[in-house]
């Protein structure tokens, strides 16, 4: 049996609960949703152990072009070994960020997809999904607050941080965060650490599920993205995570996503730790050339990972595979959907 929209009918969880007690044979219901079914309001606590939880993102750009998404897979298997060639330019880049994944979206013109449809989604979700969770006192604030986050993509947040911009108090700020994240709107990237002492910070960074949306509420296309002063470097990785965390949920590789940045302010863009404890560390750098200064946080990890170390790739948006010593590596930004 197929259900959709589950949310809407939180009731039917403690009638599937005595189903699947009767008949505990996998497969018997499949339950489908625009928001998590765990942030209901009012949801009963029906079926942890019962069910797993399959999240659907927007379509990767693998999806998009009909190419392998293979990247987790081919760094973690190749190391140092990896190799790609782009021929993808800033443009073409530009291009993808402001197009998003939304497969609604991608089927539409530049122009209808920025005139009218991604604004009328994201208040779709506020006026039915985010109400079906929590009633909102303040829901035109709410709307202020996810063109505020789209303004600090890929960066960490914390709900005091915004306070003053929005006039509502931290507590508020923190629901409201809550419910977008539930709605599939943002996605939070826990700290990474290992160990390594307690300057490692466990805030999570922000972005947005697609980068569409994002760039749809900071008011820029892709001609625009490119200018001098534009939001172009903050996408930019927000579009990468965004990409990597799309892989995760299909990789042989089972790994798990994070950020890094310690109190010395050493930071670095992603970490990918599979189960045996191995790590590949990724910076991305919206610059069409890499510098050694650009390895500086990714060789602080390796001196104190070692061997655990699989790689250190930065992500750019120049042509060629480039060697940066012992196991780092540029590696051009579409070897995300290219490799393999």
């Amino acid at each position: 049996m197929v259900i959709d929209e589950i949310q809407r009918f939180p009731e039917l969880l403690l009638a599937i609960k005595v189903s699947v007690d009767e008949d505990p044979r996998p497969g018997r219901f499949l339950l489908t949703g625009s928001s998590s079914l765990f942030g209901l309001r009012g949801a009963p606590d029906a079926l942890p152990g019962r069910m797993e939880t399959v999240e659907l993102w927007p379509f990767s750009q693998g999806e998009i072009d009909r190419t392998p998404d293979r990247f987790i897979d081919e760094v973690f298997a190749r190391g140092p070994e990896f190799r790609h060639e782009s021929t993808v330019t800033r443009a073409d880049y530009a291009a993808r960020i402001v197009r998003g994944g939304l497969p609604e979206a991608v089927a539409r013109s530049d122009a209808r997809r920025r005139g009218r449809f991604l604004d009328g989604y994201v208040q779709a979700l506020i006026d039915r999904d985010v109400r079906e969770l929590a009633r909102i006192e303040q829901a035109p604030q709410l709307r202020t607050l996810i063109r505020l986050l789209a303004a600090r993509s890929a960066t960490l947040i914390v709900p005091g941080a915004l306070e003053s911009d929005l006039g509502l108090s931290r507590p508020t700020i923190a629901r409201y965060m809550q419910l977008i994240e539930e709605v599939f709107l943002i996605k939070r990237i826990p700290g990474w650490s290992r160990n390594l002492g307690s300057r490692a910070t466990h805030a999570p960074k922000l972005v947005f599920v697609d980068s569409g949306i994002a760039a749809q509420q900071l008011a820029v296309d892709p001609h625009a993205l490119l200018r001098p002063g534009q939001p172009f470097g903050p996408l930019l990785e927000g579009f990468v995570i965004a990409e990597l965390a799309r892989q995760v949920t299909w990789s042989e590789q089972v790994v798990d996503l994070y950020h890094y940045r310690d109190q010395n302010k050493v930071e670095v863009d992603v970490i990918l730790e599979n189960r045996q404890r191995q790590v590949v560390a990724i910076e991305v750098k919206a610059a069409s050339s890499v510098r050694s200064d650009d390895f500086s946080g990714l060789r602080k990890i390796a001196a104190r990972l070692g061997d655990d170390l699989v790689a250190g790739i930065v992500l750019y948006t120049g042509t060629s595979t480039l060697s940066f010593g012992d196991r780092m590596r540029a590696v051009p930004v579409s070897a995300l959907w290219q490799a393999g």
